[in-house]
């Protein structure tokens, strides 16, 4: 895995975020949720740091990032693409949009494009039900989609 953040952020995270949280008795998963928000990812290197100031076995704090679908060990892209297969979504074509949004990106799901524009997120029921199929991207939701509609969709957050 290759080295996402330098000593000195180290450095700088152990003294700014996890100082905070000395006299809470248990502070991982909001130690956690900093990172995640800040590096856009739980690294292992960060992981490494959390373990040594707070004395947890790296294998429990990994258990943990690995566990929750919220925390990653590899940072999304700017755009966070998913297709809903819900019930609804998937009877109405769900799978074959995830298909071809697979296609163009060039990724599978859970994975990231190599220029880090767009991450493909695995989705289920967002809700929108009467406007199967859907697509998110981010936080909106594309309803009706046809597999003519995602070069479209995915252009419009390729800026």
């Amino acid at each position: 895995m290759k080295e996402h953040i330098s000593k000195q952020d180290l450095h700088l995270f152990e003294e700014n975020i996890l100082t905070k949280y000395r006299k809470n008795d248990s502070p991982l998963m909001q130690v956690l949720q900093e990172s995640q928000n800040l590096y856009g990812c739980v690294p292992i290197e960060v992981q490494e740091v959390i373990g040594k100031h707070f004395r947890i076995s790296p294998a429990k704090i990994n258990g943990v990032v690995s566990f929750y679908s919220m925390f990653t060990l590899e940072p999304n892209g700017k755009n966070t693409v998913g297709v809903c297969l819900g019930t609804a979504c998937y009877v109405k074509g769900g799978e074959r949009l995830l298909d071809r949004v697979s296609e163009r990106l060039e990724i599978n799901l859970g994975e990231t494009t190599k220029d880090g524009m767009f991450t493909l997120a695995p989705t289920r029921c967002v809700g929108a039900c009467s406007s199967a199929p859907v697509i998110m991207v981010n936080d909106n939701i594309h309803g009706k989609v046809t597999s003519d509609d995602i070069p479209n969709i995915i252009e419009q957050y390729n800026k």
